[in-house]
């Protein structure tokens, strides 16, 4: 348990302009990938601009989670997570408690993933998390929406990874092959105004690192985002308009023997009296990709952490923040 102390305002949070990782010049894309490496190295976490995502693309993902939420309980538990074998689905209130030992957080939620059928060599081959959607009825455009904004986010994750390999002095397709068929989890999530008798050091979103390789953050204008800087002081993370926030998840300190962080943060809804929303997405390599060190984080007379299994890990952080079955 993570017991709750105040945040302050953030000095400085990286800002980092990401249009030139698209540039043909290598040089330009080279000065992305020190701007995350400094990131990585301060606070593992940053703002991202320039990223090319189409601003109409973001603003009805958040219309279209706020649709999604306002139908009645009932109609949303027709979709629970505890009916898909690939945790998909709908999870309620009270369903997770990422802050292990503290109370169930205060968050509903709704997982998408790539709508793969039985056909695809993934389902075929009975890889966890891999397979269909419960897709919610009664929303128009609801579905082409959300596979919009998953190609979006699977566009960006890829040349994010390519960054990511450059800002460690590796080839820019170091992680290509892992990220070929890339496990991309899309949750929605709705916080609502945190309760005057919420039990002690329950939050929205209790404090915890993100698990896998990248979390691509679309908040909308409420704030409620709080992280926790590499000195220990929790930050409040105001939404920057037309922005992301990216996460570094686990894996990453594990590829790098430490050098980049994976922060700690949390989601406290304290302000005004209404809902706040967001879209996480979960950008990561198939559950069978193993992370190692990578060659230029091995440093003589320091052991590098053990290669572990995106899957092994993800499972097992799973079972330990459960609430109630999902």
């Amino acid at each position: 348990m993570s017991v709750y102390e105040p945040s302050q305002a953030a000095e400085h949070i990286p800002i980092v302009d990401f249009s030139g990782a698209f540039s043909s010049d290598p040089a330009i894309r080279h000065a992305v990938a020190r701007e995350i490496h400094r990131a990585g190295c301060e606070t593992g976490f940053f703002y991202l601009k320039g990223h090319g995502v189409p601003a109409e693309i973001m603003a009805r993902q958040l219309i279209f989670s706020r649709l999604f939420f306002e139908q009645p309980l009932e109609k949303k538990l027709e979709i629970r997570m505890a009916n898909s074998p690939h945790m998909r689905g709908y999870d309620p209130i009270g369903g997770q408690a990422l802050d292990v030992d503290s109370p169930p957080d205060l968050k509903e939620s709704l997982v998408l993933g790539r709508d793969l059928g039985p056909d695809h060599p993934l389902v075929q081959r009975g890889i966890p998390f891999e397979g269909a959607n419960q897709w919610p009825t009664g929303i128009a455009r609801f579905r082409p929406q959300m596979e919009a904004y998953a190609a979006e986010m699977i566009r960006l994750g890829r040349r994010l990874g390519a960054m990511l390999a450059l800002s460690l002095d590796l080839p820019e397709d170091y992680l290509e092959e892992g990220l070929a068929e890339p496990n991309c989890a899309v949750r929605l999530l709705r916080y609502p105004p945190h309760p005057s008798d919420a039990a002690l050091n329950q939050l929205g979103a209790g404090a915890h690192t993100d698990w896998g390789l990248l979390t691509i953050l679309l908040q909308d204008g409420r704030g409620g985002l709080e992280v926790r800087s590499t000195d220990g002081v929790w930050l409040r993370t105001d939404p920057l308009p037309g922005a992301f926030v990216i996460n570094l998840g686990d894996m990453v300190p594990r590829m790098t023997n430490g050098l980049y962080h994976s922060n700690y943060h949390r989601v406290l809804n304290n302000i005004g009296g209404t809902d706040r929303y967001s879209v996480a997405t979960f950008f990561n390599p198939p559950y069978d990709y193993v992370f190692a060190c990578v060659p230029t984080c091995l440093r003589p007379g320091v052991e590098a952490p053990p290669p572990c299994s995106f899957g092994e890990h993800i499972q097992d952080m799973m079972n330990r923040t459960r609430a109630t079955p999902p």
